[in-house]
């Protein structure tokens, strides 16, 4: 027996005369509308949204900027708000020291002592006084590399952005223009070393041929104080194989003679002094005291006047040392610096005058006891003074100590520069120097500014 079938009111239609029951369908037409409107409903709130975060975030900034950064407003991520700018203050970073130049590629940047460099934290006074301050906490400070040119003129004074705008960047494909693990470091107690640090890159493809290195407190390190950046002096990076050819300053006595000024490898110059054994610097020093005219031939007329000028006066800030040179015989001695300048002498003869008072043959004769010594240099007897009882003597310098004579156990006295003495007329010339016997000595004492002058061709000693 089938079941009964129970009404259902919402099956008919009153309005219809029969009373039956009206079967409606959902074409596919309204079924795909309907897909369509919802997926660009959702479409458009998604694509909505992002331009309404926009259009929020620059109204809070605009409305930031007018109270001037008063209020206190965290930071939102999803909106992204930017912190109000520093504000200004009078703490400046500042490079302790010079550096040292010149700079090469591939070589640790030190100062002018050879130090790693320092920077450290200054507060700037009204009248510009610098004063050495520090934070409660530290900082982390960023080395960076600036155009040779920032600031432009005579202008000491930059804003952040500008100081960020002339920040060099490695040319495209080479590696990072400055490496090391100390391009960024930790100032505690406003100072900071900075150690390991080299150029990559040397700065002869920008516009000014030149580098600066600046520093500047890394961003969030130090929020809301804005600490003036420091910078270092222009300078030239060269590539490291310029360093091979690089110029001493001073030079040393055993260096090539053509780390001098206006002398270059394998150049002109530098084949000419060789093949006339002119090989060191202290070869240089030597023949310009004994024979300067002949060195000045050696060099010809490429060699100028202002060049030779120059030459010399690099050779002459040479450290001489404390080694010294003996030239003796049975009734003379003398004592030479490194460069052939007579320090000491003993002669047998009468007391001693001031060379001012001798006759040419006098001076002549002390001429060639000095030539001889300069020809016969790898024979003379070679002697170290201690450190603490001579100075270290540079070309030119004068004299205020006192050397030991080696041969009379006793200080032959103090020499200067404006005192020369030399034995009298009694001693004659040629040979032994006399008929005074070896136990009759006589000091010559003389500055290291003495030299043989290219007039001495005369005899005349100055």
């Amino acid at each position: 027996m089938a079941a009964k079938r129970f009404l259902d009111d919402s099956g008919t239609d009153p309005d219809h005369p029969n009373g039956k029951r009206i079967k409606t369908s959902r074409s596919l037409a309204s079924v795909i509308g309907e897909v369509v409107t919802g997926n660009f409903l959702q479409n458009f709130c998604s694509t909505l949204e992002p331009m309404l975060r926009r259009v929020v975030n620059e109204e809070v900034e605009n409305s930031l900027r007018r109270v001037g950064g008063r209020s206190n407003i965290s930071r939102s991520p999803s909106l992204r708000i930017q912190a109000p700018e520093p504000t200004t203050s009078s703490l400046q970073l500042i490079f302790n020291k010079k550096l040292s130049l010149p700079i090469f590629t591939g070589t640790k940047i030190l100062d002018a002592d050879n130090s790693p460099l320092e920077i450290l934290l200054f507060d700037v006074g009204p009248d510009h006084q610098l004063i050495r301050t520090s934070l409660a906490r530290p900082i982390r400070v960023e080395i960076v590399v600036l155009d040779g040119d920032f600031p432009a003129g005579e202008s000491d004074a930059w804003s952040s952005a500008e100081f960020e705008k002339n920040i060099v960047k490695e040319r495209t494909g080479k590696r990072p223009l400055l490496t090391g693990c100390d391009q960024g470091v930790t100032m505690r107690d406003g100072f900071v070393a900075v150690g390991e640090i080299e150029f990559t890159d040397n700065s002869s493809w920008i516009r000014s041929r030149k580098f600066k290195l600046g520093a500047r407190v890394a961003q969030g390190s130090c929020p809301g104080v804005r600490i003036r950046e420091a910078m270092t002096e222009s300078f030239v990076v060269k590539d490291h194989r310029g360093e091979l050819y690089r110029k001493h300053h001073p030079p040393n006595l055993e260096d090539e003679v053509w780390r001098l000024e206006k002398i270059g490898k394998d150049g002109a110059f530098h084949k000419k002094l060789a093949s006339a054994g002119v090989k060191t610097v202290q070869d240089f020093l030597k023949m310009s005291v004994v024979d300067p005219s002949s060195l000045r031939k050696i060099l010809g007329m490429g060699m100028s006047d202002k060049m030779w000028e120059v030459t010399v006066k690099h050779a002459r800030t040479c450290v001489m040392g404390n080694k010294l040179y003996v030239s003796q015989a049975p009734d003379y001695s003398i004592i030479l610096n490194p460069v052939c300048q007579i320090l000491k002498a003993t002669i047998g003869g009468q007391p001693p005058r001031a060379i001012k008072d001798l006759h040419p043959m006098e001076r002549a004769c002390v001429e060639r006891l000095v030539r001889e010594a300069y020809h016969n240099w790898n024979c003379l007897e070679e002697i170290e003074v201690p450190m603490n009882e001579t100075p270290l003597l540079t070309q030119g310098d004068g004299v205020e100590e006192h050397y030991p004579n080696c041969y009379q156990q006793t200080l032959m006295g103090s020499y200067h520069q404006e005192h020369a003495f030399l034995t009298n007329g009694s001693m004659g010339p040629g040979p032994g120097l006399g008929s005074a016997s070896s136990n009759e000595w006589l000091l010559v004492q003389t500055g290291v500014g003495y030299n043989i002058s290219e007039s001495s061709s005369d005899g005349e000693l100055r």
